[in-house]
């Protein structure tokens, strides 16, 4: 939208200075023309833009020129660009970027008490060219098609309407509406392939507070473990749980809740070796079991 984009070149004059008129149409993703009516428009509704000729020449906005912070303090201007951060850290989308530039020239200091790095998100090349690929699907509303290997190792072959993205339990997530089963479900991105978006629009509109997804897209299963006192860091570091009770000896017991078949916690739980044991449910208990037999059956026989 043009007000979108009249907001923006304001905000990237305040926080870059001088700028040409080539850069700003590079910067927005329109014609030189374009931008030369923009800065005429901002020119007539009061913003102070100035003119330089030259090597040097380009367009800004003149010093001492500030936007009103208007509906919020400075304090919160702040917290919200920590949140706009941590989101950066993860995803540094354009329309991201383009967001956080605008709060933080209205923001005091952008020091907030609290900071957010999920830079862990953004380390696999294969996931950031997913994210992008899914931004511009949402907002283009494209249908995508993708082969999907689900938690039971099964491949699939899926064609969804993307909603939106979401990162939690260690992973980024897409929230579609799934047309074979004329539900929403979600997507583990790691576990997509030959993802691509068709020429097929989608007109329904899928509003995501209304979205409920089905407990059997993603059941949680709530676990409670018994642990030795040398793994209680790693409990509370690893599973995002809590320490029910504690014995005299340094020993817990420790509840957590995640995804049935989700693989983190599991080889987490696996890795603590003897030094913890499943009170319950009996099905993650027969499940570890199971997983132990079959790898030392796998040691014994020695690959044969």
């Amino acid at each position: 939208m043009k007000i979108d984009r009249l907001i923006g070149i304001v905000v990237y004059l305040l926080n870059h200075g001088r700028t040409s008129a080539q850069k700003l149409a590079e910067e927005f993703e329109v014609s030189s023309r374009t931008i030369m009516r923009d800065l005429e428009s901002l020119d007539q509704a009061g913003i102070p833009i100035q003119s330089f000729c030259g090597v040097d020449g380009g367009y800004q906005i003149m010093d001492g020129f500030v936007l009103d912070r208007q509906v919020a303090s400075s304090r919160e201007y702040d917290w919200i660009v920590a949140a706009l951060k941590g989101m950066a850290s993860a995803y540094a989308g354009k329309s991201l970027k383009q967001a956080l530039e605008k709060v933080q020239n209205i923001s005091h200091t952008g020091d907030a008490a609290v900071s957010l790095d999920l830079g862990v998100a953004s380390e696999d090349d294969k996931i950031k060219g997913q994210l992008m690929l899914l931004e511009k699907a949402i907002e283009e509303r494209c249908v995508v098609r993708f082969s999907y290997t689900n938690s039971h190792d099964e491949v699939k072959e899926i064609q969804a309407e993307p909603v939106c993205l979401q990162y939690k339990w260690y992973n980024w997530y897409l929230i579609a509406y799934y047309e074979k089963y004329q539900d929403y479900c979600m997507f583990k991105l790691v576990r997509m392939d030959k993802l691509q978006a068709t020429d097929r629009k989608f007109m329904n509109g899928h509003k995501l507070s209304d979205i409920k997804l089905k407990d059997s897209t993603d059941r949680i299963v709530h676990i409670r473990l018994y642990g030795k006192a040398a793994i209680k860091a790693k409990c509370r570091e690893y599973l995002n749980g809590r320490i029910t009770q504690e014995f005299e000896n340094g020993d817990f017991e420790f509840s957590f809740s995640a995804p049935e078949h989700e693989t983190f916690w599991y080889g987490v739980i696996l890795s603590f070796g003897n030094k913890a044991r499943i009170v319950e449910p009996q099905e993650i208990k027969e499940r570890i079991l199971k997983t132990c037999k079959e790898i030392q059956t796998e040691y014994e026989s020695g690959g044969r």
